[in-house]
């Protein structure tokens, strides 16, 4: 998976068409939508592919310790529930992530990134991945979250193994679960000016298991994306001589990148959760009632039959389905701070050290080997000391 992923999709689209029958970790049956059109159809048609996990009809077949739990089992959250009742969560979450300054946080985030060079820029190396990309994302979060600085470190390690799905993800997302849990407990009893605290004080009265996964959501989906977001983005900058001509000349190459990563190496990969409601036809494959579908953003962007001329660039066209479709997309309101974030950070990285340069060929960097994400797993650079 991650040295040849374009190919594989044109694999598995070649052998099976825009549907593909796959096998999860586990030898756990699935169906893996590559097409653009049946991938952007399948979320937007809760009615007949919905996110209640019980349909599933292999459950049977999954051990108590899956790693893929966390990411499948039913919650009272925005992620899962639908209707009415993911528009009471949306509208709730919408309203607090409105409510964060963006201008505030671009100061914030200038603040942390500065601090984080400041620690490695008179070594001349540096890698990026954990030093900086990882970790500016979830600063910036926790900060948004009211989260403390001491809980941050760990925090960011546990997020990395759960979306990593491995053997410890299970733990991670306890962890995980438990300081979120302790930090509803503080700000029931002292509410402050967080997003925690706007959120379990909103008019729809979220009970501290509502509150508890929603916030999760917040937390996981605000902080690995947008490290591999960066670290992406930064990877193409450096790599691709469209990029790194126009660098010392002006910003505008940074945003452009970062639109481009959104079609061709979008942080989330590949999207679980959608079960067949009836027995029907997709792609030309016969799904079973309570089959599990996976949503294949990064095969569906780089679809043939929506882009049959890929090197001719996105051209500004945000119809990708990076940040999701239809009622579980990903909040506007978050797309937003996820983009000042990821900005910002490899502005100030840029501006610092502007002779930054890949310590090894492009094509020798590691790719995160999960299949939901893409993501690099090291980004080593060199750069003249300050």
């Amino acid at each position: 998976m991650s040295h040849d992923v374009a190919g594989l999709y044109r694999r598995l689209r070649a052998e099976h068409g825009t549907v593909a029958p796959v096998l999860l970790e586990g030898d756990i049956p699935a169906w893996l939508v590559l097409g653009y059109r049946e991938a952007h159809f399948v979320a937007s048609r809760g009615d007949l592919y919905d996110r209640d996990s019980a349909r599933w009809n292999a459950w049977d077949l999954v051990p108590p310790d899956w790693p893929l739990r966390p990411a499948l089992g039913k919650a009272d959250s925005v992620s899962w529930v639908t209707g009415t009742e993911h528009a009471r969560h949306s509208d709730a979450i919408h309203e607090v992530l409105a409510a964060v300054d963006p201008f505030e946080l671009r100061h914030r985030c200038e603040r942390i990134a500065d601090e984080l060079v400041d620690a490695f820029a008179d070594r001349g190396q540096a890698e990026l991945m954990y030093s900086y990309a990882h970790v500016m994302p979830a600063r910036a979060v926790a900060g948004m979250l009211g989260i403390p600085d001491e809980d941050t470190s760990e925090m960011v390690q546990d997020l990395v193994t759960l979306f990593d799905h491995g053997a410890d993800a299970l733990a991670a997302h306890g962890r995980l679960m438990a300081l979120v849990t302790r930090l509803i407990t503080l700000r029931r009893d002292s509410p402050g000016f967080d997003a925690i605290s706007r959120l379990i004080t909103h008019p729809a009265a979220f009970t501290d298991e509502e509150a508890l996964q929603d916030i999760f959501v917040l937390l996981a989906a605000g902080q690995q994306p947008t490290a591999y977001w960066i670290g992406n983005t930064l990877r193409l900058l450096l790599a691709d001589a469209r990029f790194a001509t126009t660098l010392a000349g002006g910003r505008r190459s940074v945003g452009q990148a970062m639109a481009e990563v959104l079609w061709e190496d979008p942080p989330i990969a590949n999207f679980t959760g959608r079960w067949a409601v009836h027995t029907g036809q997709l792609g030309g494959q016969r799904i079973q009632a309570g089959d599990m579908l996976v949503i294949g953003a990064a095969a569906a962007n780089a679809d043939p039959d929506v882009r049959p001329d890929p090197s001719a660039g996105s051209g500004g066209n945000q119809a990708h389905l990076t940040f999701g479709h239809g009622e579980h997309r990903c909040p506007f309101p978050a797309q937003e701070l996820a983009e000042v974030i990821a900005q910002t950070s490899i502005e100030v990285l840029l501006d610092r050290l502007p002779d930054l340069t890949l310590a090894v060929p492009a094509d020798d960097l590691l790719w995160n080997q999960a299949i939901w994400v893409r993501g690099l797993t090291v980004l080593p650079v060199t750069f003249t000391p300050s």
